[in-house]
């Protein structure tokens, strides 16, 4: 029987749940990646951040995710996008179709576990239309908007810089926001249920 588990990984897997077309390059990467709708908003969301925020491709990272497993309910965290400032990371992205009210606490939870070494102090939620700049200490919607929402690299790395990268070490509350993450972004397949984890019994209701 699994206990609790988390791990974190680079996304290289087929998004499942959604229609494919084929695919495309990775606009920060160059990598050839799996085409869905989702993926279009995301590689748009890329190239505003560089064309129009002026960020540098090699300050972006792409595809994060965050993999849960408790009470038998496997869940993976997707994080679009990881902004770095003066090589430390700054701020998430994280894009989801639908209301950005009901993404803002499994937003937060992320920042604060993503990164060993430090609570990441911004996050950003946007459905591609709309979007919430966070303080991932207090929780905060600092700005409104996609053109005021996603700050640019020197007004995002001073608000950064004067929040604060404090340790989030404290393993009970470490576990605290993992569980969030796991309770708030399970995605319920075509089969009617959490996906399960590869090869475990725990996750398939086993």
């Amino acid at each position: 029987m699994w206990g609790p588990f988390f791990r974190i990984t680079i996304m290289a897997d087929i998004p499942l749940h959604h229609i494919v077309y084929g695919t495309c390059k990775d606009f920060v990467t160059g990598e050839t990646i799996v085409d869905t709708d989702d993926e279009r908003y995301r590689q748009k969301l890329a190239r505003y951040l560089v064309e129009e925020k002026g960020y540098e491709k090699k300050d972006i990272e792409m595809g994060r995710k965050i993999e849960t497993l408790y009470n038998s309910q496997f869940v993976t965290s997707k994080i679009s996008m990881v902004i770095k400032g003066k090589d430390r990371r700054m701020m998430i992205i994280r894009y989801a179709p639908g209301s950005l009210v009901t993404r803002e606490r499994s937003a937060i939870a992320a920042a604060r576990v993503l990164d060993d070494e430090y609570q990441i102090p911004l996050a950003v939620v946007t459905n591609g239309e709309d979007a919430e700049l966070l303080d991932t200490y207090t929780g905060d919607i600092l700005k409104n908007g996609l053109d005021e929402g996603i700050l640019g690299p020197e007004e995002a790395g001073k608000l950064a810089a004067s929040l604060g990268f404090s340790p989030f070490d404290d393993k009970k509350k470490r576990e605290r926001e993992l569980r969030i993450l796991n309770a708030y972004d399970i995605e319920v397949c075509c089969a009617g249920g959490p996906c399960a984890l590869p090869d475990a019994s725990e996750g398939r209701g086993e």
